[in-house]
C-alpha cells in the first residue's frame, strides 16, 4: 500500500501498572519538556530501546541537516519539528554509546538515516517531538508516533479501524485514536526495512495484547502511553 494521499495514512496528518510492553501505560499530563515517558522507558528497557521527548522551540530548525530542503517560511514549522526530533534522537544515540553528532539526514523516502549499528524513529505533533532509538543488533525495525489525545474524527473510523478494532474500542473514542497512532508507528517500523507500502487495513492492532499483525503474517510488539498525548512504539 502506498501512502495513498487523502485515501490513507496522510489524511489524518492533514487534519489535523508496573510497566509491561503489552500494556497501555497511563501517563501524566505533558510538562514543559514533553510527555512523561518514564513508565514507557521502563517498559522498553527490556527491548534495549530508549525513548525521549522535547517541546518544540524557536530555533530547533537549526538541528535539521538536509541540503535537499530549501528553507522557506512555508516549511519552517515542519523543519523546526524535525530538528527538535533529531535533537532528542542524538541524545538517545549518545545514551546508547553512539555519536551524539550523528547528522540523521533524510533518506530518499524521507525516513532518517541512522548511524551504523542503530535504528530508530522520529515523530512530532504541533507541540512536541519524540524519538525512539535502539541497537540494530537487537531491534530490526522500530517506529514511534505521537498524537494529542483527541477523538478520531467520525468520518475516518471506517478508514482506519477494522471491524474487530471497532468492536474492541466501542465507546472509547480516545482508544480509537490510539489505534491510529499504533498503525502509524507500525508503518514507520516496517517501511524502512523492505519498502512495504501498508494501508490501514493491512494492520490489525490489539491494544489489549500489545500487538500488531500484518496481512503477510508478521507480528510486531507495541508499547503505548495514554495521557494527554498518545504515544505508540512498534518493535519488530
Amino acid at each position: 500500500m502506498g501512502r495513498p494521499g487523502a485515501s490513507g495514512f496522510e489524511l489524518l496528518r492533514r487534519r489535523g501498572s508496573g510497566p509491561a510492553l503489552n500494556a497501555a501505560i497511563v501517563g501524566r499530563v505533558a510538562g514543559d519538556e514533553g510527555p512523561d515517558l518514564a513508565p514507557l522507558r521502563a517498559a522498553l528497557a527490556t527491548e534495549g530501546v530508549v525513548i525521549g521527548a522535547r517541546r518544540i522551540r524557536l530555533g530547533d530548525e537549526s538541528a535539521l541537516i538536509d541540503p535537499r530542503t530549501t528553507a522557506t517560511p512555508a516549511n519552517l514549522a515542519r523543519r523546526r519539528a524535525s530538528g527538535a526530533a533529531r535533537m532528542v534522537a542524538r541524545l538517545l544515540i549518545c545514551e546508547l554509546g553512539g555519536d551524539p553528532g550523528a547528522p540523521l539526514m533524510r533518506s530518499t523516502s524521507g525516513s532518517p538515516l541512522w548511524p551504523d549499528g542503530f535504528t530508530g524513529s522520529l515523530a512530532h505533533d504541533e507541540s512536541f517531538a519524540v524519538a525512539a532509538v535502539g541497537r540494530s543488533a537487537s531491534v530490526t525495525g522500530l517506529g514511534v508516533d505521537v498524537e494529542p489525545a483527541e477523538p478520531l474524527p467520525a468520518d475516518l473510523i471506517d478508514l482506519v479501524l477494522s471491524g474487530q478494532e471497532k468492536q474492541l474500542t466501542q465507546g472509547d473514542e480516545i482508544s480509537r485514536r490510539l489505534v491510529f497512532v499504533c498503525k502509524e508507528a507500525v508503518y514507520k517500523a516496517i517501511h524502512p526495512i523492505d519498502g512495504t507500502e501498508l494501508e490501514y487495513a493491512d494492520i490489525e492492532v490489539r491494544l489489549d495484547e500489545g500487538t500488531a499483525s500484518l496481512m503477510d503474517g508478521r507480528r510486531l510488539r507495541l508499547a503505548t502511553l495514554f495521557a494527554d498525548r498518545l504515544v505508540a512504539v512498534a518493535i519488530c
